[in-house]
């Protein structure tokens, strides 16, 4: 990150600076974002976003969402592969597209002299992708590569058979990226399809940071999104929580070190509790800080990270954590994971610990934001979230203001070691499962 930015978002989280303005832009043609402006590089990033991911995928279409964000820069509108490339690279601009389970979306980034082309061509690539069949085949191989490459790692695995466990057949139990079958399946119209019903201005969120002012950002937005159908279509998933078990799977797989993942229902990001609920996983499980950290690794040597964190989706909220050690050790580990889990429902934090954590959360937050692409990505999140534009301004009070009575009281109605699920894949000793797992490979 250039200084001059990160001297501004420095000064910015100091309490009470409120040094940063963002400025909300509408378009002539009623297009909205939310800029920051920073004129010390000649430099702009876009983030942008539409409802809609993954959990949209059709049954046995799972990766879906995926493998279309993948095409829109394989060839658009007069461009095939290689000349869609070619000319961004000239323009030294950089053009990405993701999937997530509830969003879709993509960035920019530009020099300010080359923004206005390669605008146009990430407008060309949303609202004219090409879908050639010899992409369609090229990505397709990819996304089968990398899930092959998944299918041998411990880690991916415990994660899809925990999710799988936790959502049976909710969307969210799916891999976004889908699996060998369901990506095999996935054929041309679907992915047409897919563009049509989900580019669309409705529900569309757009941040920018960098080197522009706000009459030439919203002529741009309305250059590269005005063109896009102005309806959404219908957002079908279900609201939904996971399944809380106290179970414990196991995958059997001939390695050395076992994975486990492990979680129960949290907090949605829209909960009164969050912010309590955030500085108590953080005492729990985040990082050196935690308690878990101190129990398994300092005090014990029996992994090398343990760890957890609040994922929050549009339709439910998960505590979920990870540990990895050897077989031998899994059934030690997982013990003292379900007495520290106890062990904070009953006694809650620390009036230390909780200063600590948040004095963490505040002071390390500008740190995370080292370009200026993700100060616009969290330009975003906030309003994906409805935080408010003014939510940065508030951050810091909102943990401030979290008392000791407070972070106990939704330790102690939150975190349920009997409900706690853990999803191990390897070969562990001395841990009686409550069901064993086929292999599902992805």
């Amino acid at each position: 990150m250039h200084k001059s930015l990160l001297a501004l978002l420095l000064f910015l989280w100091v309490p009470g600076a409120g040094a940063m303005t963002i400025e909300r832009v509408t378009s002539p043609g009623g297009i909205e974002a939310w800029l920051v402006e920073d004129h010390s590089l000649p430099v702009v990033s876009i983030r942008f976003a539409f409802p809609g991911g993954g959990a949209l995928d059709p049954p046995g279409k799972a990766g879906l969402a995926a493998m279309t964000m993948s095409l829109l820069d394989e060839g658009a509108g007069p461009y095939d592969t290689a000349a869609f490339k070619t000319r961004l690279e000239d323009l030294a601009a950089d053009v990405r597209f993701t999937a997530g389970r509830d969003e879709i979306g993509g960035s920019l980034r530009s020099l300010k002299a080359n923004l206005s082309e390669a605008a146009g061509l990430l407008r060309t690539a949303l609202t004219s992708p090409r879908f050639e069949a010899a992409a369609i085949e090229r990505v397709r191989g990819e996304f089968v590569a990398s899930l092959s490459q998944q299918a041998h790692s411990p880690r991916a695995l415990s994660d899809r058979v925990w999710m799988r466990d936790a959502f049976e057949d909710h969307p969210y139990g799916e891999n976004v990226n889908g699996t060998l079958t369901s990506v095999s399946a996935i054929a041309r119209e679907d992915l047409v399809g897919f563009a049509g019903r989900r580019l669309r201005r409705a529900g569309l969120v757009i941040g920018a940071v960098g080197d522009i002012n706000a009459d030439d950002l919203a002529a741009l937005i309305d250059q590269v999104f005005g063109g896009l159908p102005a309806g959404g279509g219908e957002l079908s998933v279900a609201e939904t929580k996971p399944a809380e078990n106290g179970g414990v799977l196991i995958t059997r797989r001939p390695v050395a070190q076992s994975a486990v993942t492990f979680g129960q229902i949290g907090p949605k990001r829209d909960d009164p509790d969050w912010y309590a609920a955030r500085l108590v996983n953080d005492v729990l499980g985040g990082g050196f800080r935690g308690r878990l950290m101190q129990e398994i690794r300092v005090k014990r040597g029996l992994a090398y990270g343990v760890s957890t964190e609040l994922v929050s989706f549009r339709h439910a909220g998960l505590i979920l954590g990870s540990v990895a050690t050897e077989n031998a050790r899994v059934a030690q580990s997982i013990a003292l994971i379900r007495a520290e889990w106890r062990r904070m429902r009953d006694e809650g934090p620390s009036e230390a610990e909780l200063d600590l954590a948040k004095d963490f959360l505040v002071g390390s937050f500008p740190l995370t934001l080292d370009t200026s692409a993700r100060v616009a990505s969290v330009l975003v999140e906030i309003q994906l979230e409805n935080l408010g534009i003014d939510y940065l301004d508030r951050r810091a009070a909102l943990f401030g203001a979290v008392t000791l009575d407070q972070a106990k009281r939704v330790a102690h109605t939150l975190l349920d070691p009997d409900r706690l699920s853990f999803a191990v894949v390897g070969d562990p000793a001395d841990l009686t499962p409550t069901r064993i797992v086929p292999d599902p490979g992805l």
